[in-house]
C-alpha cells in the first residue's frame, strides 16, 4: 500500500473516532502459555486437554443450525430461492449460475458452514472434479482449509501451491485437521500467529510486519489469513498458483480492479488477469473470494479499531465463572448482548438487530438489481456477437470497450455478493461498490446496442427473467449430457463433457472400496 492510501485509513480513524464517539479499544496483554504440544502439532484434538472450555465451544460450530434473516449455518444452494431449507432459501440470488458460467462456482455454491465443516465442504463440493484422477485444482486450495497446509510450504516450498490436489486428499482426517488451533496459535506458547504465507508477504508489502502488531490487531490479522479476496500466480511470470492478494493500490474494488488489471512479474501476471472466460459473452472474467477483511478494514468498526474477533468471538462465561474468547465463529446476531451490546449497552438488543436487518435489506435490493443488469450485459454482448445486421463502424472497438464494462459491472457485484456481511461491515462501501456495478453494466449494454447501431435494441426490452431465465441446475455431472446443455440458450455454449463416474468421495476413493 502506498503512503497516501495509509494516511487516508489513519484519518478514517481519526474522523471514527471524533465523530462516532468510538471509545479507544483496549490493547490487553496477550496471555502466554506452556503447553506439551509439539510445534508442528496439527491435530485439533490434541487442544482439548489444555484448553477444554475454548476446545468445547469451537465444537459448537459443528450443531450450529441456526439462520439469521440473510445467512445462517445450514448449507443451500445460494441461487435457489424457490425450494426451502435446506436446498434453498428465500434470500437467493438466482443469477448465480449464469454470471459465473464457464467457472466450476457455476458446478455449486452453498452456504458455507463454517470451519469445522471446511475439509468435508471442501471435498464434496462439485467444483472439484470428483469424476477425475486429477481434481482440476492446484494444492494452493488447501490453503484456507487444512491445518496441515503451513507444514506442507515448509516442506515443499514455492513448489506446493501447484501440485496437484488430489496429492493429499488421503493424507486427511475431517475432523482433525479441517481449519482449528494451529492455523492462528502456536502450539507451544498459544500466541496468535500467522502461519499464511500470502498474508505475511501482502503485509510486508505494506510495510507492515506482524510479528510488532498488537494484540488487537492480530485478532484481526487471523482471520485475514483467509478472509479477504486472492488470486493465483501465472507460471510463465510468477509462482504456479501461489496464492496472491491483490492489495497494492488499497482494499477498495476500484484499488484492486487496478492492481488485476496491471500485471507485471512482480505480481506474478502479465497483462490483466482473468479467471476465465465466461463462453457466453466471451468476456475476460475476475472471480471475487469472501473480501470480509477489505470491507471491514474501511468501515466504522474496523477503523474505530474494534477487530474481528470483538464481534465474532465475544468474550462468554463457558462454566458460568471462567471468561473466554468464544471459539464459536458465527453471527453476532445470535449473541447481540455478548457481542454488540458490549459496546451499544445503550441500545436493546431488539434495536440492533433491526438496524443490522435495515442495512442488508438495502444492500440486498441493490445486490439483486445489480446482478440484473450484469445479466443484460452478458445477452447484448452475446446478441451483438452474433448481429448480422449493419454494425457501427467502430464495432469491434464498442464491443472491446463493451466487455470491459461487463467485467468490471460484475466484479464490482461481486465484491459484495462474495462478502458475507450482506453489507453490513460497511454499508457505504458497500452501496457505493453496486452503484457502480449497476453503472458499468448498463454502459456494457449501451456500447453493444451502439455497437449494432441498435439492432438488437428489440432482443433486450423487458424483463431480464423473461429474456434469459435463470439457471436453476447444473453441474458437471449434467454437463456431460447433451439433452441438458439443450435445455438453456446459454448451456449451449458450454463443451459437452466426456462421460464418467463419480471416483472421489470426499477423502477416500470410491472405486477403491
Amino acid at each position: 500500500m502506498n503512503n497516501n492510501v495509509l494516511k487516508t485509513v489513519i484519518m478514517v480513524v481519526i474522523i471514527s473516532f471524533v465523530f462516532a464517539g468510538c471509545k479507544t479499544i483496549p490493547d490487553t496483554r496477550q496471555p502466554t502459555f506452556e503447553t506439551n504440544l509439539a510445534s508442528d502439532e496439527v491435530r485439533n484434538s490434541a487442544f482439548a486437554k489444555d484448553f477444554p472450555l475454548h476446545y468445547q465451544s469451537y465444537l459448537n460450530n459443528l450443531d450450529d443450525t441456526q439462520m439469521t434473516v440473510y445467512g445462517g449455518s445450514v448449507p443451500h444452494d445460494k441461487h435457489d430461492g424457490i425450494n426451502p431449507l435446506p436446498k434453498g432459501y428465500q434470500y437467493a440470488q438466482p443469477y448465480l449460475k449464469n454470471l459465473w458460467l464457464g467457472h466450476p462456482f457455476s458446478y455449486e455454491y452453498k452456504r458455507a458452514r463454517g470451519h469445522t465443516y471446511a475439509l468435508k465442504d471442501l471435498l464434496h463440493i462439485d467444483r472439484l472434479n470428483n469424476y477425475s484422477e486429477s481434481a482440476g485444482l492446484p494444492a494452493s486450495c488447501w490453503n484456507c482449509k487444512s491445518n496441515k497446509a503451513p507444514g506442507y510450504i515448509e516442506e515443499y516450498g514455492d513448489a506446493f501451491w501447484s501440485m496437484e490436489f488430489n496429492d493429499f486428499r488421503l493424507e486427511h482426517d475431517l475432523e482433525e485437521h479441517t481449519v482449528g488451533c494451529n492455523l492462528c496459535h502456536d502450539p507451544q506458547t498459544m500466541e496468535l500467529q500467522i502461519t499464511s504465507e500470502p498474508l505475511d508477504i501482502a503485509l510486508q508489502r505494506q510495510g507492515i510486519d506482524w510479528r510488532e502488531a498488537s494484540k488487537n490487531e492480530m485478532r484481526s490479522y487471523v482471520c485475514a489469513q483467509c478472509h479477504v479476496e486472492y488470486y493465483f500466480q501465472k507460471a510463465d511470470v510468477g509462482v504456479a498458483a501461489k496464492v496472491t492478494f491483490p492489495w497494492d493500490y488499497g482494499f477498495g474494488p476500484e484499488e484492486m480492479y487496478q492492481h488485476l488489471n496491471e500485471g507485471n512479474p512482480e505480481r506474478g501476471f502479465a497483462g490483466a488477469f482473468a479467471d476465465w472466460i465466461h463462453p457466453v459473452s466471451q468476456t475476460p472474467m475476475l472471480k471475487v473470494q469472501h473480501p470480509e477483511f477489505e470491507m471491514w478494514i474501511d468501515g466504522t468498526h474496523g477503523a474505530a479499531g474494534v477487530s474481528c474477533a470483538d464481534c465474532h468471538m465475544p468474550y462468554v462465561r463457558e462454566d458460568g465463572k471462567k471468561k473466554i474468547s468464544s471459539h464459536h465463529w458465527t453471527s453476532p446476531l445470535k449473541y447481540i448482548e455478548q457481542s454488540c451490546r458490549q459496546c451499544h449497552s445503550d441500545k436493546s438488543a431488539q434495536y440492533l438487530k433491526d438496524r443490522v436487518i435495515y442495512t442488508q435489506e438495502r444492500t440486498w435490493e441493490q445486490l439483486l438489481i445489480a446482478q440484473d443488469i450484469s445479466v443484460r450485459a452478458h445477452e447484448a454482448i452475446r446478441l451483438a456477437s452474433e448481429y448480422e445486421g449493419e454494425r457501427h463502424s467502430n464495432y469491434d472497438e464498442l464491443m472491446a470497450q463493451a466487455r470491459e464494462m461487463t467485467r468490471k459491472g460484475q466484479w464490482f457485484w461481486d465484491y459484495v455478493s462474495a462478502e458475507n456481511s450482506v453489507g453490513f461491515h460497511n454499508p457505504q462501501k458497500a452501496l457505493d461498490t453496486l452503484a457502480k456495478s449497476q453503472q458499468y453494466s448498463r454502459e456494457a449494454v449501451d456500447l453493444a446496442l451502439r455497437a449494432t447501431l441498435y439492432g438488437i435494441a428489440p432482443n433486450l426490452e423487458g424483463d431480464i427473467k423473461e429474456i434469459v431465465p435463470p439457471i436453476m441446475e447444473h453441474s458437471r455431472k449434467l454437463q456431460q449430457s447433451e439433452e441438458h446443455l439443450k435445455s438453456h440458450k446459454w448451456l449451449e455454449y458450454l463443451p459437452l463433457l466426456p462421460e464418467a463416474e463419480r471416483i472421489w468421495d470426499l477423502n477416500r476413493r470410491i472405486d477403491q472400496d
